[in-house]
């Protein structure tokens, strides 16, 4: 792949370039104007945004935010990040109220040399997402038209086949913004780990992380399994697991993994167990193979923190992937809290994989630098790890 720092060596003075950038952010719930509850993502962007802008480029940003249907929705405008945008940059960012209509090439038309502007919503348009090639490519060459130089940093979406991510590549001399290019380097260091080699995976669902188990278990020491995942693996076990999150198509997966794996696999011993899933629910610390048939896990307990945490401190390297608990609510954070505290004292390279372990990290208010990285994409680490080709990639490297 060509870099950032190949485009800036050849200068960008004057010249229009577009940067794909994954700014899909959360948002407080029922907030009104709507609120950012973590900006991690427009931050990880900002260094290749402002070496661009500081270069002289005009530098045109565009990013999904959530899942719109191919049409405008307040819903998912990304005004609120424009916002946010203008506040991390310190200087002025434009924002278009549309992607590629007139609204947009009025203020392409208009940008100055070291001026940034933002698009709106990429997936108002149907051609975005679309699964018929033509109507994916046709957007992107409306999109193309914006620019002479494409730059690719949004890593969260790069396991897309979407027509900004992987068609308009095609059509213009491209780059990888410098996000994208930290994200890689770190995954492949990944890929050839040093030994002991231990991954933390969490999440709601064995199916969400099934080909990623598959494709780990050959080269890890250990693999930490908590989160509400860990439920089918208990009842795998034969344990009974209450109200607990279940999958019941999974069990006998769960059962030949446990099998292949020996003591590789290493489950929760207890957990935090409680009449309801709310923040004010009764609950108590019960053994994860004595959880009472009215009750459901929501985090794992401390003897499994503990049992967690011995055998990340044996690790040189650290994948994690998925919390062990519902974080958000402050009676069933102490796992995720425990767990991630482990990994910042590792001697050794550590990886947050993205998603809502990222977002746990900064909702608890961990020191982000005590960790070697915090990728931006959740989806498109796991798919990296599984050993899956990502478009975005693939269309940057072409």
């Amino acid at each position: 792949m060509k870099t950032l720092d190949d485009l800036l060596g050849e200068g960008v003075s004057g010249r229009r370039v577009l940067v794909r950038a994954d700014l899909n952010v959360p948002f407080e719930k029922d907030s009104d104007p709507r609120v950012i509850s973590d900006d991690g993502r427009i931050r990880a962007v900002l260094p290749t945004i402002v070496a661009l802008r500081d270069a002289g480029a005009r530098v045109i940003v565009m990013s999904h935010l959530g899942r719109p249907k191919g049409a405008p929705d307040p819903a998912f405008t990304l005004a609120p990040v424009a916002e946010r945008l203008r506040e991390l940059l310190g200087s002025a960012v434009v924002y278009a109220e549309d992607t590629v209509g007139p609204g947009a090439e009025t203020a392409v038309a208009a940008l100055e040399d070291g001026h940034v502007l933002l698009l709106e919503n990429l997936r108002f348009n149907e051609g975005e997402t679309s699964k018929d090639e033509a109507a994916r490519q046709a957007f992107a060459a409306k999109l193309a038209a914006f620019a002479d130089v494409y730059v690719g940093d949004g890593f969260g979406a790069v396991h897309r086949k979407h027509a900004s991510v992987y068609d308009v590549p095609a059509l213009l001399p491209h780059y990888a913004g410098g996000l994208v290019q930290r994200e890689v380097e770190v995954l492949k260091k990944v890929t050839s780990p040093e030994k002991p080699y231990v991954v933390v995976l969490g999440g709601s669902k064995v199916s969400d992380k099934l080909a990623v188990i598959e494709a780990l278990l050959p080269q890890v020491d250990k693999l930490l399994i908590g989160g509400g995942m860990c439920f089918t693996f208990l009842k795998a076990q034969g344990h009974e697991v209450g109200k607990s999150l279940l999958q019941d198509e999974m069990v006998d997966t769960c059962r030949d993994l446990l099998a292949r794996a020996g003591d590789r696999i290493v489950l929760p011993v207890d957990v935090v167990a409680a009449s309801s899933f709310a923040a004010d629910a009764d609950h108590d610390v019960v053994p994860a193979d004595g959880i009472p048939a009215d009750r459901l896990g929501l985090d794992i307990g401390p003897e499994s923190v503990a049992l967690f945490s011995g055998e990340i401190a044996k690790a040189k390297t650290v994948f994690w992937n998925g919390p062990m608990g519902v974080f958000e609510l402050a009676p069933f954070a102490a796992g995720t809290r425990g767990v991630a505290e482990a990994i910042t004292k590792v001697d050794g390279f550590t990886v947050v994989g993205g998603g809502d372990s990222a977002a746990a990290v900064r909702t608890l208010g961990l020191d982000e630098a005590a960790f070697g990285h915090i990728s931006t994409g959740g989806g498109a680490s796991l798919e990296y790890l599984e050993g899956k080709t990502l478009p975005g990639i693939a269309a940057l490297e072409k």
